[in-house]
């Protein structure tokens, strides 16, 4: 039984641990992220800091648009703060994707996304954007035969 106690008590202080901002000052560069997925179109992912998927904790992370990818219309359990870092980002609104609805947000740009807005994205040129949000985090796509984005925990329509 102190064994599993034990256990317990360590599993706790990790989940904690990991939930919590960072201790030390951090930093990344567009160019040189740890990407930790990739999706089926060439996104990629990367969890920066926090944990996404427990209610109320903070996570911040890393997202890759290869030049030429488009996200169908989806929306997101929490709101989405978003600052382009790298190429552009172009985003339209609504459950169909209308190129003609697209409003491009060069690197600089920051973005904000509420929780349960459906839109569509993607970019014409390699695309970095580094996002914040709080968990937990899921993606609803309103066309469940598109491949979802890398490290993106999907849920049907």
């Amino acid at each position: 039984m102190k064994t599993f106690w034990t256990a317990v008590v360590i599993a706790a202080t990790f989940v904690a641990q990991s939930a919590q901002a960072a201790d030390t000052p951090q930093a990344w560069l567009p160019d040189a992220i740890p990407w930790q997925a990739q999706g089926a179109k060439g996104t990629r992912f990367a969890l920066l800091e926090g944990v996404r998927d427990q209610s109320f904790v903070p996570f911040s992370y890393a997202f890759a648009i290869p030049a030429g990818v488009w996200d169908g219309p989806h929306s997101h359990s929490a709101t989405a703060r978003v600052f382009v870092a790298k190429g552009v980002l172009k985003i339209g609104y609504g459950t169909r994707f209308d190129a003609a609805e697209l409003r491009a947000y060069p690197a600089g740009s920051y973005v904000i996304v509420p929780a349960g807005t459906v839109h569509f994205d993607g970019s014409d040129v390699d695309t970095v954007i580094i996002g914040t949000a709080v968990g937990p985090w899921s993606t609803t796509y309103f066309d469940g035969s598109l491949p979802a984005s890398a490290g993106t925990p999907a849920k049907p329509h």
